[in-house]
């Protein structure tokens, strides 16, 4: 009899689900992380078993200190020479018609090195949609209009080159992967100064709770280092460096 591989588990682990509920309203939600930073969220998460949350460190910010939080609306593209221009103008106006209020745009774009997948125009139509950030696995062009847009952009380049006959959006609202990272429609983007981290949306409300906490302990070490006591105490105490 033959060996039948058992998948279910793995198919468990990547379900997800992108209208996943909170006990706190979801803009509530990101403005408490927008309070927090990065390094704290990521040393929570690594509490909880998450230790590859965090998106590669050559995505870089076009302005540094563009702090966004928001629930990822992904995108994903892939190099295609052989693209038809009229249907690839309907495919992106479709993905940029279905971004939601409150959103950061995440481009997977199967690391492409050649073309740039945001410029001006669909920064003016994504940040019209309500989008609050977008980080680009990619290039980006029309820097003037993105930076004249107050945008926050994360990405990898920056080309020239245009997407069309290039590259195709081949689908969004879909799981996508950068780096290690496996991000689903619906998880919380954080961006700082730091980088950028991905919280996983069913866990995103007790990994704020715990952040939060983390945060406030960490004024009692600042206090304690201010009183002169020494690293070991500190650390007996609980503290950490």
């Amino acid at each position: 009899m033959a060996l039948k591989m058992n998948l279910e588990q793995l198919e468990k682990a990547r379900s997800f689900n992108p209208t996943f509920s909170f006990p706190i309203p979801e803009s509530e939600l990101c403005k408490r992380y927008a309070v927090l930073y990065t390094g704290a969220v990521n040393d929570v998460m690594r509490e909880f078993l998450l230790v590859d949350q965090t998106l590669p460190h050559d995505l870089v910010p076009l302005v540094d200190g563009k702090k966004f939080v928001g629930p990822a609306f992904t995108i994903k593209s892939a190099k295609d020479p052989s693209i038809r221009p009229q249907q690839e103008m309907e495919s992106r106006a479709k993905m940029l018609t279905a971004i939601t209020p409150g959103s950061v745009c995440v481009w997977d774009t199967n690391r492409d090195d050649m073309a740039s997948h945001l410029g001006g125009m669909m920064t003016n139509s994504a940040l019209k949609a309500g989008a609050v950030g977008a980080v680009v696995d990619g290039g980006i062009r029309d820097i003037h209009q993105i930076l004249e847009a107050d945008f926050p952009v994360v990405y990898r380049y920056r080309t020239p080159n245009g997407m069309l006959s290039r590259a195709g959006v081949i689908g969004y609202q879909v799981p996508i992967q950068i780096g290690t990272v496996i991000i689903y429609p619906g998880d919380i983007v954080f961006a700082d100064l730091d980088g950028v981290i991905i919280i996983p949306r069913a866990r995103a409300y007790e990994i704020l709770m715990r952040s939060e906490e983390l945060v406030n302990f960490e004024k009692d070490i600042e206090s304690w280092i201010n009183q002169g006591q020494s690293a070991t105490e500190i650390v007996e105490k609980g503290g950490y460096f």
